[in-house]
């Protein structure tokens, strides 16, 4: 998908079915039993896809660029005191909602890291918070708090390390209507929203980005 659009996925989806279609003309002549469990597993692997989706564009709906960016106030600040995304008006601010028991969120570290060195003294800050809260760590949060310290330190996070009060039930967790992580978010120097679903460090589209705003 390109542009994002529900017209975008639903193209998406259609290439998908006509290329799999193609693909069992082409060899009819396998066995219908192996068709069969294969149809199945294409059916469920697009019904995911829709609904992850969905998701997205839901979210990107109800949290348009250009709109007043959810707020989240007195975050604990791993280099002490709090922090909250006032504190950073003038800026822009890349957000990435992770916790330390998210394979995905862990394995983006060396790129944000790379990301974060290439734009150091630039007009952003980068801002990592934890939604750590228990998970992981047998649902003790006093645990899940040490343990994001430890990950802090032992894996050497730049940018500013802030913990989310309350997990996934921070209200600002909440008002992004996040439920799955890694989640970036990109606000402006006014507090506006950039996208509520930014690209991953990862990925080119992000550097694309920062250089198309001329951070």
């Amino acid at each position: 998908m390109t542009s994002g659009t529900k017209e975008d996925l639903d193209s998406a989806i259609k290439n998908y079915q006509d290329a799999y279609s193609d693909l069992k003309n082409k060899y009819s002549d396998v066995d219908s039993t192996h068709v069969a469990i294969i149809d199945q597993n294409v059916k469920r692997t697009e019904s995911q896809v829709q609904s992850y989706m969905s998701r997205r564009l839901a979210t990107k709906a109800a949290l348009p660029k250009g709109s007043k960016s959810p707020d989240f106030v007195n975050y604990e600040n791993h280099a002490g005191g709090n922090m909250s995304l006032s504190d950073f008006k003038g800026k822009y601010v890349y957000i990435d909602v992770w916790a330390t028991w998210c394979g995905p969120c862990i394995r983006e570290i060396p790129s944000l890291k790379k990301v974060e060195e290439q734009y150091h003294d630039k007009n952003i800050a980068f801002v990592s918070i934890s939604v750590d809260n228990g998970r992981g760590y047998k649902n003790d949060p006093e645990a899940a708090h040490e343990g994001w310290k430890k990950m802090v330190v032992d894996k050497d996070l730049g940018g500013i390390q802030l913990y989310a009060d309350n997990g996934f039930q921070s209200q600002f967790v909440q008002d992004y209507k996040i439920n799955g992580i890694p989640r970036f978010i990109l606000i402006d120097p006014d507090g506006n929203i950039v996208s509520s679903d930014a690209p991953r460090p990862s990925s080119p589209a992000l550097v694309k980005l920062f250089d198309e705003l001329g951070i």
